[in-house]
């Protein structure tokens, strides 16, 4: 039975597509005679068909294979001519030749040529007889069979002799829609499968002929259009053809496009071009394209059928696993091979969405629903799906991240970066419509994502929502609120819970470009704004995770690297962003934690400072020492002819602008930086000299004491490192394998004289030559050693900079010059010269003014000619400027720079200070010209050449008091003064300063021991009234009220430098030293943080004798938290420091060190008697409860810091000794407290320490030890009572009121909390973060005996309502009348007094370890340079604006003697000793982690804010302390307070020695 054809309307037209008869196919076949002319016996008509000859033949007598041609070309050529007709006798006439045409002869004829001319005539026929086929089921499918199973692959080899006859046939399938047809012949499925096969393969195929020649566009438009027809016209595609089709969207995919499993390699091609250079579209993916937009209807289901088969196949499959028992967890119900089928079907998605999206529109509910099921990986996939289908990335990914190196040059423009966009097609973002818009509900539950339960989850929606914001959404762009949105979210996850999420986060902030850092991150705040993206990844650059810090830190510098270009020119709002990314870098040095440092090290000299930068090729030819690598600069040109720029000179430039940003902080360990470098550079010139001496292992002699020598080295050496394991095996491996060579070029790498092309080629040649597997451990030490900051080939430049202020690098070249010439001196051997004809040429005198910027050079020099004094010029002129500067410098500082320098250089030092002493004393009086520099240079003089000043001592010393400390030019109006803060120094207060200084310098300096009391006496007098009267000299009180704060803080400095000798310190008595502590609880900052700076630095130094210990624990009242962190730390780390003396060998006396080191290890421990002693004498002192409760801060505060499981119980000892004594600190005839009983203070606070002590170590879950022996209290504060009635009722009475003890249990307690934080983003969810709470502290019983007397005057009525129980460290205003943040009226300095500050959020770091930062800024740094020179160059800081100095010294490896102020530090060669500085942490230190429970960050307080309000002397509790009482909750404390009861418990055993109270043996002290 015919078959009948299904046309659409446009295809029953006669001509319907056809060619010109000129352009026909059949027209002419390549490599064939044309056909025969038709015979003039058979007359065209056009009625039927004329062609009468037979196409058959019987069985053995076949018609030979031209013959057969020619009829067939023939029979081809009329029936193309003929158009289709309704006239059944021309269908009639065609049924004959329709049959002869299906006889399996033909159809499986040998000859290609035959199959060629059939399938002609076969469409024709099929053409002319439409809509009804001549042909029966059976028959069509024999036809078709022939057609696609070979002329329809021939198609893809276009050289072949019958391809015009192919492409005929394939074009009359496609115009006239016949093949249709195929749908209705019997197994029509395998046919159709066979045709989307055919065509796919042909077009994604070699695509070319032997000849080279490409298949024509027409073929593939013809193909598409039958795919297209079948598609739309079958009523069932098979699945097979489906899965073809959906398969082509993955050909972008170089994952599947991979043979073998392997990688695509570099030259593989898709559609005629290299996969990786694409720059159109494949063609087979465009015919599938094609067939998608064509029948989106029809395809959209079949895609979504698909895709549901693809997960019920991968949920059967798990269904199948927990049937069988293989698998319960829904997360693991999945096996590899239906995860990596899930994975291609979402890759597929994506593919689709960017070249189809509607086919998509019964996906993307499935998609919506994955995001709810219970498997954790289903929603990933789904999660990462969508976001891609959001971002328009396909299936061969994201773009690749932009180019970001760091040692670009130029440096990077935003105005002219190149878009972040791909230009390979397979990876650049497109999307076609707005998924947000298109697919709301599924849009919103995407977004729902960012709360997922699963950290995988949230960390693929990071990434997604990294991509959404860098490709716009695929290009369709954001709204402000929308990506203002994404922008928080992203910080969010940058502070989330799990470690994986934040490394996601980060790396998803890692594929932004520097564009779309500042345009899009920007928009939340820059680096130093809490909660914004960029804020946030500066705090992951000390996650407690490595791998989070590592890539955030790797991200975070990249950042800054690429943007440093745009701060360099001025680009204000990327300062303003990114600028601060230094800065956040080197301040993870004060965590401690030696993995942060290791990789600070690394990011600074690879990635901040790469060492590589700039790019230049060295310029061919000899370079002279200034200008080691001079290159051209192809980007520089001008009208054609090439400039040249020095890369030294580019290089010096990056380190100015870094240095430039940095803050305060991270600037000290940036100077820092420069000192370890010198102390690295001795140890390791140690170690390559023990390691030539060990030869590879092979020694002739001393094999013991060399290889133990080694041994000390390395085991200190690893100390700086995280795995001393792994550092001690290298270091060994190193010095085994002894190659010469390497430690050449490790000395290069280090000697001054190198210039920086030589130390960079050294270190590149050292990382080549060693073993790959000690990179990780001597690259660190060599960087840290190299002169890379500070090489020689950068001086010039940064002194070119100092002088012209070009980019604003003048005041930063200076600072930097001074630090080279304090610590590296030797690089500005070649420019020192230069300096010094500069500061010849800008000498001063009493009409002419020197430069602003002469005071650095003065400096630099004075530093450089301590060291190097014969290379100053000693010529005559040179001698006079430095005499100017010393009569007329302005500042003061350059004349005792410029006296510093004469004295250091000048063979005739004697006569060239006396004749400045002359020249001074000379005009010496107030408001001449150049007077304060008279006064300073004489100052310095005194300290330099004594003898010659003691001549003028008379006349010096009595205008220093008469004319400028006594007398007040400028009286205060009101009177008694006020004492404020002011930031400008009147010349009045600056002469009063120098005054001060020059009188301590002239103490200093006293060199007769005999005399030595008579001259300290007066001085220590006048320091100690400008103490406790707050810098209040005059009788009239009427001393200006900003210069009385200077005053007291230069006296109160002048008296630490004064103690630092042992001479000096003797005469300094216990009743001073009470006030002087005092200074520390100042009401206003801008005093006390100077002074406890300056104290700090010199206890580092181990310069101050053990009882300044003490003066640090009365901060426990500190309102500035960020000073109280500091101190904290600062405590924290010499207490490590101290205790690691214990095994500390430093001589060669075993004994000796033994002896030694354990005294020094316990100083912190024995210090506690003199605390209690302080505060004994402290004004804030009260017998009432409430001021006791305050009074156990400062124990707690000092066991915050000090205390462990260790000495808890040496310290438990020392507060029970302390009872057994009395108070013998001798006051002075004038003191208003002769009559205060302080042997009752000491009393009431040894049985205070002892609760406090006992209290906390049972909050710590510590045990009381027995001590061997008994400890000695100092002699010149207690003494033995010598009644022994009297001594045992003291012991056997407890001093402590009634309630005392609940007050102290909430400070513990409030001690041990760990700071909260408000930001919900840092918390963690639920179902994951909840802890165990802490266990319940045990109730503390009563001591023993209770017999207080009764007071005899009666409390007021409001302290009796006051709650004890202290549950805030809080100082809030007390209410009182103030002006200016200060009670009018009053003098008086406590504790109470000074206002507190509001804190900062702690961030996710912080919350989650135990202390923000452990800063070891003051840790065990060796201090080198000269006492006398340093110390009085510190005398600028006296000014509380002048910045802190950045190294706070500790020398670990000497003794504990104090080093007098004259003295100069020195080291034996021989000596193997790590001296550890800010930048090496001692060995045992912790990391801040795991240091203390502090963890908050301070809030950055300007000084003004953070002033202490005096109160009047009846009033010595602030209203903080009454608020924070009165707003305690019951619940902060024990219940047996709450219900008025004594509280009861059962105590921790006390061993006999640690509870023994006999006599007291005394130490002197």
């Amino acid at each position: 039975m015919p078959a009948r054809t299904r046309r659409s309307a446009g295809a029953s037209a006669p001509n319907a597509g056809r060619d010109e008869e000129a352009s026909s196919p059949l027209t002419q076949q390549p490599g064939s005679s044309p056909p025969p002319p038709v015979d003039e016996a058979f007359p065209v008509s056009s009625s039927g068909l004329k062609f009468n000859q037979s196409l058959s033949w019987r069985a053995g007598r076949p018609i030979p294979v031209a013959e057969l041609l020619k009829r067939l070309q023939a029979l081809a050529h009329e029936m193309k001519d003929m158009e289709q007709e309704d006239d059944e006798s021309v269908k009639a006439s065609l049924g004959n030749i329709a049959q002869e045409l299906v006889d399996q002869q033909l159809l499986g004829h040998k000859d290609r040529g035959v199959k060629a001319w059939v399938a002609c005539c076969a469409v024709d026929v099929l053409r002319l007889c439409a809509p009804d086929a001549p042909f029966t089921s059976k028959q069509l499918r024999a036809i078709f069979e022939m057609i696609v199973k070979f002329v329809l692959p021939a198609l893809s080899d276009p050289s072949q002799p019958y391809n015009s006859q192919h492409m005929y046939v394939l074009q009359s399938l496609a115009q006239v829609k016949s093949i249709v047809l195929v749908t209705d012949v019997p197994r029509a499925d395998d046919l159709i499968t066979h045709i989307f096969t055919t065509f796919f393969d042909i077009v994604s195929g070699s695509s070319k002929a032997s000849t080279g020649e490409q298949i024509p566009k027409a073929v593939h438009f013809n193909m598409t259009s039958i795919l297209v027809i079948l598609v739309d016209e079958a009523p069932a595609l098979p699945q097979d053809a489906i899965d073809i089709v959906v398969a082509q969207f993955l050909r972008l995919d170089p994952r599947v496009m991979s043979v073998g499993g392997d990688k695509l390699k570099k030259g593989s091609v898709e559609g005629g071009q290299p996969i990786f250079a694409m720059k159109e579209l494949p063609p087979a993916y465009m015919m599938a394209k094609t067939i998608c937009l064509s029948c989106q209807n029809k395809m959209s289901r079949e895609i979504s059928k698909y895709f549901n088969d693809v997960i019920m196949d991968a949920s059967g499959s798990s269904s199948d696993r927990r049937d069988s028992g293989e698998g319960d967890d829904p997360d693991t119900a999945l096996n590899d091979d239906n995860l990596r089928e899930l994975d291609k079907a979402h890759r597929l998605l994506r593919e689709l969405w960017r070249a189809c999206p509607l086919v998509l529109q019964d996906v993307v509910p499935q998609l919506e629903a994955e995001l709810a099921a219970d498997n954790v990986r289903l929603r990933v996939l789904a999660t990462e799906a969508l976001g891609d289908i959001t971002s328009g990335i396909g299936a061969a990914g994201p773009p690749p991240p932009p180019a970001m190196d760091p040692a670009a040059y130029p440096p990077v423009e935003l105005s002219s970066s190149a878009s972040n966009a791909s230009q390979n097609l397979l990876t650049k973002p497109s999307s076609p419509q707005s998924f947000s818009q298109v697919h709301t509900r599924a849009y919103s539950s995407f977004l729902s994502r960012k709360q997922d339960k699963s950290p995988l989850v949230r960390s693929s929606w990071a990434i997604a929502v990294g991509r959404i914001l860098v490709t716009s959404a695929g290009g369709m762009g954001l709204s402000q609120d929308e990506e203002l949105r994404f922008v928080e979210d992203m910080a969010r996850m940058l502070n989330d819970s799990d470690e994986k999420v934040r490394l996601a986060a980060v790396q998803a902030v890692g594929a932004f470009g520097i564009k779309d850092v500042i345009n899009k991150l920007g928009l939340s705040g820059g680096v130093n704004k809490p909660g914004s993206v960029l804020g946030n990844l500066a705090e992951r650059v000390k996650d407690r995770k490595s791998a989070v810090r590592n890539e955030a830190m790797t991200v975070f510098c990249r950042i800054w690297a690429v943007a440093s270009g745009e701060i360099a020119a001025g680009n204000k709002l990327v300062e303003e962003l990114v600028g601060g990314i230094p800065s956040k870098v080197l301040n993870t040095y004060y965590t401690n934690d030696q993995e942060i440092i290791l990789l600070m090290d690394k990011v600074l000299f690879e990635i901040l400072l790469p060492l590589q930068y700039p790019p230049l090729k060295l310029k061919s030819g000899k370079q002279t020492s200034g200008a080691s690598q001079r290159v051209k600069d192809s980007q520089d040109q001008t009208n054609g002819v090439s400039t040249v720029q020095d890369p030294d000179r580019i290089r010096a430039e990056r380190v100015l602008l870094l240095a430039k940003g940095l803050d305060e902080r991270a600037k000290k360990i940036f100077f820092a930086l420069s000192q370890r470098q010198v102390s690295m550079t001795r140890f390791i010139q140690v170690y390559l000299q023990s390691s030539e001496e060990y030869n590879g292992g092979v020694m002739d002699e001393n094999e013991i004491t060399i290889k133990e020598r080694l041994k000390k080295l390395i085991n200190e050496l690893t100390k700086l490192f995280p795995d001393p394991s792994k550092v001690s095996a290298d270091l060994w491996k190193f010095a085994k394998t002894h190659d010469r060579r390497a430690y050449q070029l490790i000395r290069f790498c280090y000697t001054p004289a190198s210039d920086y092309r030589t130390v960079y080629n050294a270190i590149k040649e050292f990382s080549k030559r060693i073993d790959i597997s000690l990179k990780d451990t001597l690259l660190p030490l060599l960087y840290r050693t190299s002169i890379i900051l500070y090489n020689r080939s950068h001086v010039p430049a940064i002194l070119e900079y100092s002088r012209t202020n070009e980019k604003n690098f003048s005041n930063i070249a200076h600072e930097l010059l001074a630090d080279i010439s304090s610590r590296v001196p030797e690089v500005l051997k070649a420019q020192v010269r230069e300096i010094c004809v500069k500061l010849q040429d800008d000498a001063p005198s009493a009409t002419k003014s020197n430069s602003p910027n002469a005071v650095d050079d003065l400096k630099a020099c004075a530093s450089f000619a301590k060291k190097f004094p014969n290379e100053i010029p000693q010529d005559r002129k040179f001698v006079q400027a430095m005499a100017s500067f010393a009569l007329y410098g302005s500042p003061p500082e350059a004349a005792k720079h410029a006296v510093s320098i004469v004295m250091s250089a000048s063979d005739r030092k004697e006569m060239l200070a006396k004749d400045l002493v002359h020249k001074c004393v000379r005009s010496l009086t107030y408001g001449e010209p150049g007077f304060l520099a008279k006064m300073a240079a004489v100052s310095r003089l005194w300290l330099l050449a004594p003898n010659e000043v003691d001549n003028e001592a008379d006349r010096i010393i009595d205008f220093a008091v008469k004319e400028i400390l006594l007398k007040n030019r400028s009286p205060s109006s009101d009177t008694p003064s006020k004492y404020e803060w002011s930031n400008r120094i009147e010349e009045e207060c600056a002469a009063k300063c120098w005054a001060i200084r020059l009188l301590v310098n002239r103490v200093r300096s006293h060199a007769t021991v005999d005399t030595l009391s008579s001259v300290t006496e007066p001085v220590y007098s006048l320091l100690n009234k400008l103490i406790e009267s707050e810098g209040e000299l005059s009788k009239s009180r009427d001393t200006p009220e900003h210069y009385r704060p200077r005053l007291r803080l230069s006296a109160a400095n002048s008296l630490l430098k004064l103690c630092q000798s042992k001479r000096h310190d003797a005469l300094f008595l216990p009743q001073s030293f009470h006030k002087l502590a005092e200074v520390a609880q100042d009401n206003i900052y801008e005093v006390r943080e100077p002074f406890l700076a300056r104290l700090r630095k010199y206890l580092s130094r181990n310069s101050l004798p053990a009882r300044f210990y003490t003066i640090p624990f009365l901060l426990a009242h500190e309102p500035v938290l960020a000073l109280k962190l500091e101190t904290m730390t600062w405590l924290k780390s010499r207490a490590t420091v101290l205790a690691s003396f214990q095994n500390h060998v430093v001589s060669t006396s075993k004994e000796q060190d033994a002896k030694t080191g354990t005294k020094k290890a316990t100083i912190l421990e024995t210090v506690f008697s003199r605390l209690l002693s302080l505060l004994a004498h402290h004004p804030d002192y009260e017998d009432e409860g409430p001021e006791l409760v305050d009074m156990s801060r400062y124990l707690v505060f000092y066991l915050s810091t000090v205390a462990n499981d260790q000495n808890i119980s040496l310290i438990y000892h020392i507060a029970q000794r302390v009872k057994s004594s009395e108070d013998v600190v001798v006051l002075d005839s004038s003191s208003t407290d002769q009559n205060v009983d302080y042997t009752t203070r000491l009393h009431t606070l040894s049985d205070l320490a002892t609760y406090t002590i006992r209290t906390f170590l049972e909050a710590h879950n510590w045990n009381l030890q027995s001590l061997p022996g008994r400890v000695s209290l100092p002699s010149s504060l207690f003494g033995e009572i010598k009644d022994y009635d009297a001594s045992m009722s003291v012991l056997s009475k407890n001093f402590l009121p009634e309630g005392v003890e609940a007050g102290v249990d909430g400070v513990v307690r409030q001690s041990m909390k760990k700071p909260s934080t408000a930001n919900p983003a840092n918390k963690k969810r639920k179902s994951e973060s909840e802890q165990a709470p802490l266990p319940k502290k045990a109730k503390m019983g009563k001591l023993p005996v209770r017999e207080r007397e009764k007071e005899k005057t009666k409390k007021p009525a409001k302290r009796k309502a006051r709650n004890w129980n202290a549950a805030s460290d809080n100082n809030e205003d007390d209410g009182e009348t103030r002006k200016n943040g200060r009670a009018t009226g009053s003098t008086s300095r406590r504790k109470s007094d000074r206002t507190s500050l509001s804190t900062a959020k702690a961030s996710y770091r912080e919350r989650d370890d135990s202390e923000d930062d452990a800063e070891m800024e003051e840790a065990n740094e060796e201090q080198e340079s000269d006492d006398d020179l340093e110390d009085d160059g510190e005398d600028e800081s006296d000014d509380a604006n002048a910045p802190k100095d950045a190294e706070e010294e500790v020398n670990g490896a000497e003794g504990t003697e104090m080093k007098d102020a004259d003295q100069e530090d020195g080291q034996s060669e021989g000596d193997i000793e790590l001296v550890s500085s800010p930048l090496t942490p001692a060995s045992h230190s912790r990391p801040s982690h795991q240091a203390a429970p502090v963890s908050e960050k301070a809030a950055e307080t300007p000084p003004e804010a953070s002033k202490r309000t005096p109160r009047s002397a009846g009033s010595a509790r602030s209203a903080a302390k009454s608020n924070s009482k009165a707003t305690s909750s019951p619940a902060q404390s024990s219940p047996a307070a709450a219900k008025g009861k004594k509280a009861t418990a059962k105590k921790p055993s006390v061993t006999p020695a640690a509870t023994a109270t006999g006599r007291v043996t005394r130490s002197r002290g």
